[in-house]
């Protein structure tokens, strides 16, 4: 016999007879390697068959546990209304089995957050399965009790309730006909479209790819934003941040790129964390206005969903984007914004009672988002050669980028483009600090015309601010000081771009080559963007064969600046002319 505490016992409706007694203690000798005694409790919850608990270990035989098995065997999933007709399909052609479970209990329940007892053999990120159907995540290992998060409402979790084991990691379907859709962070529909067909299932959590696995950043992924193609350059598979406090333009950033990759056959994610959920439908319209959403994915996991969902979003977002990558494809991934869900893992930690920190964030905050941003990178050939690169939204309060959470993705991340609260209402708008920002790729990741055409143009524009400081002080300047003056407010004025309207490659080139060219002689500040706006459009109406070789090689050769700089004397003759 075993012990009182590993005793055998038997749920049903009614007591098994003798003949069934001794086929369970078979099933006891064949699965444990000898017999035990058997207490019998009468249940409602084991309807239609038996339940046979020892220690931990649930053997479920009932209807229910029968046809549970069934669903996880035919989809994988827990259950939905859209597996329904899946497993009625496959009911004919199914055997069931007696399957052990490995059961807890549940201890206490609150704020989405529940402790159970048992399941000593769980892993981290395992997912639970309540008796309700509840689905939860375990996330604190602890030695007598688990902590978990929950997925679902937990308004039928009770203390006593059971949990089982699922044997899976947390995980959301992937594949093509996700494209267009706009997902919660489990993966499921919430843009009334309909089911949406799956080809594969990811884990959440997944490993970066090594050294050997990765090749250098060396190809552009273009904004069509001007100040940031020609100063600081986005390779595919980088990492760059995008910092500035709220409503400085951060998120008008990401857009204006995904709508930038329209025909370049990139595909975008946008994770939206603890966003208003009017905020993300708003970026939807604007995405399906422009013709994006065609090759873009939105996750959203609003502020009205809980903290857990917020915490598995960006996982989630970027196990989308591997299932991409590894294809061989070139995925653009945007986190909206990483603060909010900093804020969203406190706020588990601290229900879960684990020690706080620096600014009360628990102590492995660091690795929450290293090991999400790792995630991105540019294959090696052998793997397909695909890339994932990630724009990570940062807001700061009052331009505080040495704040806890700031500095840490600063330290992880390839680069920053810092927006400025100033320059946003002073009009300069995309309001980029260009002495505070940095690319860390830097020209590795620009196209050689892009890199000709922007010449001097962040060390010009350096020089103006300092000469600013102290001119605006003094008004008798010599004529290489105004000089200087007006060819910096000129490309400040030129670098001022309207939303969601995002530049060609060969519109930048010819804006920064004549800029650098003419120098705004003669030109009033006011009317800059007018005179560039009219010597592109002339240059593309006389010479299209030049704007088809920047687009097609990525070069500027040294006649087609001839050109360029030929093109703007005469449309600057006529310019000045006309302007009086």
């Amino acid at each position: 016999m075993m012990t009182e505490e590993l005793k055998a016992y038997l749920f049903a409706e009614e007591k098994p007879n003798e003949a069934q007694e001794r086929s369970l203690h078979n099933f006891i000798i064949e699965t444990l390697g000898h017999d035990t005694e058997i207490e019998w409790e009468k249940s409602d919850k084991y309807s239609g068959g038996f339940a046979l608990k020892i220690g931990e270990t649930l053997y479920d035989w009932s209807t229910k546990g029968r046809l549970r098995q069934l669903r996880d065997a035919v989809t994988g999933v827990s259950a939905s209304e859209e597996v329904i007709p899946l497993i009625k399909d496959k009911l004919s052609e199914w055997t069931p089995k007696a399957m052990a479970e490995e059961v807890g209990e549940v201890l206490t329940v609150g704020d989405g957050i529940v402790t159970i007892s048992g399941l000593r053999h769980v892993t981290y990120g395992e997912i639970l399965l309540f008796e309700d159907g509840t689905r939860g995540m375990a996330l604190d290992l602890r030695p007598n009790e688990i902590g978990c998060i929950l997925f679902d409402d937990d308004e039928c979790i009770k203390e006593g309730s059971s949990v089982r084991r699922t044997g899976k990691t947390a995980g959301v379907p992937v594949g093509n006909a996700f494209l267009g859709r706009v997902v919660n962070a489990l993966g499921v529909p919430i843009d009334g479209g309909g089911a949406i067909a799956r080809t594969g299932y990811r884990p959440i959590e997944s490993p970066a790819p090594g050294i050997l696995d990765r090749q250098p950043v060396n190809e552009p992924l273009e904004t069509g934003i001007v100040t940031i193609d020609s100063m600081f350059p986005i390779g595919r598979g980088q990492r760059e941040l995008i910092i500035g406090d709220r409503q400085t333009g951060k998120t008008s950033i990401a857009t204006d790129t995904i709508i930038n990759q329209k025909g370049k056959g990139v595909i975008c994610i946008y994770v939206a964390i603890g966003q208003k959920t009017s905020l993300v439908s708003r970026l939807c319209e604007t995405l399906y206005k422009n013709g994006a959403m065609d090759y873009t994915i939105v996750v959203s996991a609003s502020a009205a969903d809980s903290p857990s969902l917020q915490y598995i979003a960006p996982y989630a977002g970027c196990a989308m984007g591997e299932y991409f990558m590894n294809k061989g494809q070139d995925v653009l991934i945007i986190y909206d914004d990483l603060t909010k869900h900093a804020v969203a893992y406190r706020s588990i930690s601290l229900l879960l009672e684990r020690s706080p920190g620096r600014e009360a964030y628990p102590g492995d905050v660091f690795y929450l988002h290293s090991r999400l941003l790792e995630r991105s990178a540019h294959l090696s050939d052998d793997l397909g050669g695909g890339s994932m690169t990630a724009l990570p939204i940062v807001e700061t309060q009052e331009g505080d980028v040495s704040a806890y959470i700031p500095t840490n993705i600063i330290s992880i991340t390839d680069g920053q483009i810092f927006l400025e609260t100033d320059l946003f209402f002073a009009g300069q708008r995309p309001a980029v600090n260009v002495g505070l920002s940095v690319s860390r790729v830097g020209g590795d990741a620009q196209t050689k015309a892009m890199k000709k055409a922007a010449g001097s143009i962040r060390l010009d524009l350096a020089q103006f601010r300092e000469m600013e400081v102290f001119t605006q002080f003094s008004t008798d300047m010599d004529e290489s000081t105004k000089n200087q003056l007006t060819y910096g407010n000129g490309i400040m004025e030129m670098l001022k771009q309207p939303q969601n309207h995002p530049y060609t490659q060969d519109e930048e080139v010819i804006m920064l080559t004549v800029a650098q060219y003419t120098r705004f002689k003669g030109i009033a500040v006011k009317d800059v963007k007018k005179f560039i706006a009219g010597v592109t459009a002339y240059i593309k109406e006389t010479n299209p064969n030049l704007i088809e070789r920047i687009n097609s090689t990525g070069r500027i050769e040294d006649i087609d600046r001839q050109d360029i700089t030929s093109a703007a004397d005469k449309y600057l003759a006529r310019f000045v002319k006309s302007a009086g």
